[in-house]
């Protein structure tokens, strides 16, 4: 795929897997445009990211922007789209996850993730649409989870808002074919990311012990594997090769890994009897 001069917007562009991919992006020749809602995140992105480029001619911007906020991100997409032309590839990876017994998880928790992770999604996407319309096409990538095929125990409310996101890519791949408009949808493993950190704070222990022996991912990692299936036009792209093995056993043998999940969980509930 030829990325030289296309405008790519990435929101959770300021850090993780999305600060990756523009990187990787940069590096391709792309004009890269980071959104996140922290403007110190944004300039200390920016600097690394402006490393990448291969020309003087690239743009590398920041936006501060609040995903959940639809009338601000309007706003701000016609705003750059005037300035910079049309978009024409939307890349989301802003998302967070609350991890916790559900009974623990605040109420309001379970909200602000559907309204980042998914509602995030559908407003942007509003958004961009009547630039990709103009452009006779485009493509847009939405990040979910393997939360979002994986009923992960201690998950309830962020495996809710990803498996939201898969069923409403699937919607819009099918819907967005007479307007040229391809979608992707990008399933990252764990990854060492400052989000994955804060996770670990409130994971239950069942939760912990299932991914345990699980391999730890790099953004960077991610990012290359993305890159590589978004280039072949892939709808699902799932980045590690045990990533790809759970989406399989999920599919066709769905019993055995409810099977293995349950084995670490009563392991650990075991011990705590103790």
């Amino acid at each position: 795929m030829n990325y030289q001069g296309k405008n790519i917007f990435i929101t959770g562009g300021s850090e993780g897997i999305g600060k990756a991919i523009a990187k990787l992006l940069t590096t391709k020749g792309a004009n890269t445009f980071i959104f996140s809602r922290n403007p110190k995140k944004i300039t200390k992105a920016l600097k690394e990211i402006r490393k990448n480029k291969i020309s003087k001619d690239q743009i590398c911007e920041g936006i501060s922007l609040d995903v959940t906020k639809l009338n601000i991100v309007k706003t701000k997409f016609n705003t750059l789209c005037k300035k910079y032309g049309n978009i024409d590839i939307l890349i989301n990876t802003a998302g967070f996850a609350a991890p916790g017994y559900f009974e623990k998880i605040p109420p309001e928790a379970f909200h602000d993730m559907m309204e980042v992770n998914y509602f995030g999604i559908v407003n942007t996407i509003t958004a961009a649409f009547p630039f990709f319309v103009k452009n006779n096409g485009g493509h847009i990538v939405n990040t979910s989870s393997l939360s979002g095929f994986l009923p992960v125990f201690g998950y309830s409310g962020y495996t809710a808002s990803k498996y939201a996101v898969i069923g409403f890519s699937e919607v819009l791949k099918s819907e967005f074919k007479r307007h040229n408009i391809k979608v992707s949808v990008l399933c990252p493993p764990d990854t060492d990311t400052p989000g994955f950190k804060k996770e670990n704070k409130t994971k239950p222990a069942e939760t912990l012990e299932i991914s345990k022996g699980a391999k730890l991912m790099t953004p960077a990692q991610v990012a290359e594997s993305f890159e590589k299936a978004f280039s072949k036009n892939k709808f699902m792209i799932i980045p590690g090769l045990e990533g790809k093995l759970a989406y399989r056993v999920k599919r066709f043998c769905p019993g055995l890994l409810n099977f293995i999940f349950n084995m670490s969980i009563k392991k650990v509930q075991k011990k705590q009897r103790k």
